[in-house]
């Protein structure tokens, strides 16, 4: 599988969990590394390790759960720590927002993961222009940083810059665009569940909303970046500013649903890697979405 499990030939989407779901303990597993070949015998494609409480795994559990990956065809993703802070006010966290991205690059090297994926930064404190600039100037700190770490690593890995779910923070689709513009070695991440939420429930509705993100991202970066775009997925409630809380699919009320988004992938020939981020039940929802996404792509006669 190589490394950094590169995107080319891929031909279909890929549907995976963001962690370990409910049912993984249930089944009386305990240990990450085993989730692999659990989510290989449930016909899920990939995972993504959560870092973003604490990022700090060991060398054995890293070179484990990148053989165990590699044996059983999962496809690996990270997500960096929560408190790289790209638009903090002090530069010294800035400073340390940096080292602890590369320390994830380098985590992610070691459990061969072809994407880390960040937090844009917040502008509850300062104005969105003032969060924008200091987020553009961090992001630009650590590819530099990255690239003295390893060049020829750093021309295949992907940090990933995701769509955030709340009106006070960086993170439209506009804005994930315009810092992948930076180095090619940033990548869009689009969470649809925060997109919906940042919209109010208002977007994410139709075919068309979903279509308009891939189009957007195809005409302003690459064929490419859209077509093997990296996406999280979930239910999400929101209040009045944005994101509250993810949500398992059975719960009603709240959105987006995956069907538009399923006929946009199938009869269009995109091919994301999907990561669940359901509450607790990210394997039966991942499952919920590839059997859709399948039934359009190769209906049965």
């Amino acid at each position: 599988m190589g490394l950094l499990q590169k995107n080319e030939g891929r031909k279909t989407a890929l549907f995976g969990t963001g962690g370990n779901p409910k049912s993984f303990y249930d089944d009386g597993y305990v240990k990450t590394v085993d989730v692999m070949k659990w989510l290989a015998d449930k016909k899920i494609d990939s995972y993504e390790y959560q870092g973003g409480q604490k990022l700090d795994p060991s060398m054995t559990m890293m070179k484990a759960i990148r053989q165990a990956s590699e044996e059983n065809n999962i496809k690996i993703s990270i997500h960096a720590p929560y408190y790289i802070a790209l638009a903090s006010l002090d530069d010294e966290i800035r400073a340390s927002s940096v080292k602890r991205a590369v320390k994830s690059v380098r985590i992610a090297k070691e459990m061969g993961a072809y994407i880390i994926v960040m937090h844009p930064g917040g502008f509850a404190r300062t104005g969105r222009s003032e969060a924008f600039n200091l987020t553009v100037s961090t992001l630009s700190s650590i590819v530099e940083e990255v690239y003295k770490l390893d060049s020829e690593y750093a021309e295949n890995v992907q940090i990933g810059i995701e769509t955030m779910g709340r009106e006070n923070e960086l993170g439209t689709v506009d804005d994930v665009i315009k810092f992948c513009k930076i180095d090619k070695i940033l990548r869009p991440v689009v969470d649809f569940g925060h997109l919906y939420a940042r919209s109010i429930g208002e977007r994410f509705l139709s075919r068309d909303d979903y279509r308009e993100v891939f189009e957007n991202i195809g005409e302003n970066l690459s064929d490419d970046s859209a077509k093997y775009l990296h996406c999280h997925f979930s239910k999400i409630e929101y209040a009045n500013k944005g994101e509250k809380r993810h949500l398992k699919f059975e719960t009603e009320g709240f959105g987006p649903a995956f069907e538009p988004l399923g006929e946009i992938l199938a009869e269009n020939n995109l091919c994301p890697n999907i990561i669940c981020e359901s509450d607790g039940t990210m394997d039966t929802d991942a499952l919920y979405m590839k059997k859709i996404y399948f039934d359009i792509k190769q209906p049965r006669s």
